[in-house]
């Protein structure tokens, strides 16, 4: 009697087991068919760029091209020669298989100061007329189109002085409410090179009033300021596995590095050994990520001599100003890893 009762206990609890079991890998299979729904849509982006002054610019293209979590509708060109701007973007989509990606000619401004576009060379055998892309002349139009378009808001990804933001807000007033802004701008408590004093950061210096309309203009705007973006730099191992990559992207990447170092003047790298300063890196992966740091909402203003200020008169903006921790680290790692999955 007693061995029948322990036979009948534990078959007891074999059954209520296998009940549990089934119930658990049902529940899985739920969860598992769910997934692909429930899975996050990729935020819909446009790149803003003054790409080819500072080759941040086309390191964050890169960035952006390996993020899957960001759907890159539109490149528009910003600042200068936009014409020119908008062939190094067309070779280094066409270098990357995505020539999908639409390329908007911003503003022209024939007669504004700028620096030198000393990747120009690099992309000197590029033919827009040729390119087997979307290439739009008016690429404002261009970026208004793609923001009514979406039925989703729009992050807008803006990496230089913003005159082209500027423009379709005039054109496109309702812009302001329909899109995000995530910008590599400013320079709050730190400057360059880690000064412990702000300065005057060149995105906002170079264009003042497009600064002022960008900060003032009341959609949602979050700042990569130097204090933060100012920071990022890959070297030693990390870098010399892109250097031997076999990714026709990152050596396409490494390739306009080469050509535009020699006419930097502000810095001194080594193009075989380490990136220069990534400012834009960061922006890029705000767009998806804004635990990388703290984003207090500060009152900022735009001053005449380029500065952006804490003020009690000033726009509420929120500025990612301190790394949280481990961050910086991760993201330098992260996005060498991203680049080389790059074709």
């Amino acid at each position: 009697m007693i061995h029948r009762n322990r036979f009948r206990d534990n078959l007891g609890w074999l059954s209520s087991f296998l009940l549990i079991f089934a119930c658990t890998a049902t529940s899985q299979e739920q969860e598992s068919a769910k997934a692909p729904e429930e899975a996050e849509a990729p935020i819909p982006v446009i790149f803003d760029t003054d790409i080819g002054t500072d080759i941040d610019d086309t390191w964050a293209l890169a960035q952006l091209l390996a993020s899957p979590e960001l759907d890159l509708r539109l490149v528009v060109t910003d600042s200068g020669d936009t014409e020119t701007r908008a062939r190094i973007v067309a070779k280094m989509l066409e270098a990357a298989g995505r020539t999908d990606v639409p390329i908007g000619i911003g503003v022209p401004e024939p007669e504004a100061e700028n620096l030198p576009i000393g990747q120009a060379p690099w992309a000197d055998d590029v033919n827009l007329d040729e390119y087997p892309g979307t290439v739009y002349r008016d690429g404002v139009g261009a970026l208004i189109d793609v923001v009514k378009a979406s039925e989703v808001p729009v992050t807008l990804l803006a990496v230089g002085p913003v005159p082209n933001l500027v423009s379709a807000l005039e054109r496109e007033p309702s812009l302001a409410q329909r899109v995000r802004v995530v910008a590599m701008s400013g320079s709050v408590d730190r400057g360059y090179d880690r000064a412990a004093e702000p300065s005057a950061e060149y995105n906002v210096a170079a264009r003042v009033p497009a600064a002022k309309q960008l900060y003032g203009a009341g959609w949602d705007l979050l700042i990569a300021p130097l204090d933060t973006a100012g920071q990022l730099q890959v070297t030693g191992d990390a870098y010399r596995r892109l250097v031997e990559s076999e990714s026709r992207t990152v050596q396409a990447l490494l390739e306009g590095y080469r050509v535009w170092e020699p006419t930097f003047q502000w810095g001194d790298f080594d193009v075989d050994r380490e990136s220069s300063v990534l400012f834009d890196a960061l922006a890029v992966a705000l767009a998806y990520d804004e635990s990388l740091c703290t984003t207090p909402t500060l009152d900022l203003i735009v001053t005449d001599d380029g500065f952006t200020r804490r003020d009690d008169d000033g726009k509420p903006t929120r500025v990612c100003l301190e790394w949280t921790e481990g961050a910086r680290e991760r993201l330098q790692d992260d996005l060498v890893v991203r680049l080389l999955r790059l074709p």
